[in-house]
């Protein structure tokens, strides 16, 4: 039988993991003490950086969401993540060329069965978070006036070595959004796009989303 996102290597799955719950993101956490205003029209790395501070304050400051409470965890994604993320084209393009062939009731479908897998594939490593003392923006390459560009980070960890993660953002009309991001020069999108189209070629549109629920049932 198939087997759904079987990462390379665990270092993905874990720090993917934090950075799904910080919108990809992390930084300075133990320098902040109180929730920031996010203004999503200011430069990529500022806006990262009080994401990251946000979220990943509050994940540490859940245990049960750190225990792997799946209830807990969605509501901190939904909470802190989803409204600077935008998940649809997340989900868009990891589906490729299958998703112009979707319903929209079948796109909505698989946006929240992807979502729903992502945390419940992640929860366990997400407990790791207290490892990450800090991410630090390395000097920004493009140009801040483009609608895409990538923040790059550094990750530092108690636990291990320092880890590169890059975030791609578009610029939509309400400001900066997350959509990608790269974990030692694994891209999340890219790696599930080959395996949604080989279910997808398998049991088409409706077998990719009960795959991915049956998984997140389990």
């Amino acid at each position: 039988m198939f087997k759904f996102f079987a990462f390379a290597h665990k270092q993905f799955r874990t720090l993917a993991a934090t950075a799904l719950l910080g919108a990809g993101l992390g930084l300075n956490v133990a320098a902040a003490s109180a929730q920031q205003p996010v203004n999503t029209k200011a430069p990529p790395n500022d806006f990262v950086q009080v994401v990251a501070d946000n979220a990943l304050q509050a994940l540490k400051k859940e245990p049960e969401a750190k225990n792997g409470n799946i209830v807990r965890l969605n509501e901190l994604v939904n909470q802190y993540v989803l409204p600077y993320v935008n998940f649809e084209k997340t989900t868009q393009l990891a589906a490729g060329r299958y998703w112009r062939q979707a319903t929209a009731q079948q796109k909505a479908d698989l946006v929240e069965a992807f979502k729903g897998t992502l945390i419940r594939t992640y929860s366990g490593a997400l407990r790791q978070a207290d490892s990450v003392s800090s991410i630090t923006p390395l000097p920004f390459r493009g140009d801040v006036q483009a609608d895409d560009v990538v923040v790059r980070t550094s990750m530092s960890r108690s636990n291990g070595p320092s880890i590169g993660v890059d975030y791609r953002l578009e610029k939509t009309a309400e400001g900066w959004r997350i959509y990608d991001l790269n974990v030692e020069g694994i891209w999340l999108i890219q790696n599930y796009r080959n395996q949604f189209a080989q279910q997808i070629t398998q049991t088409g549109i409706d077998g990719l989303i009960k795959a991915l629920n049956d998984r997140n049932q389990r």
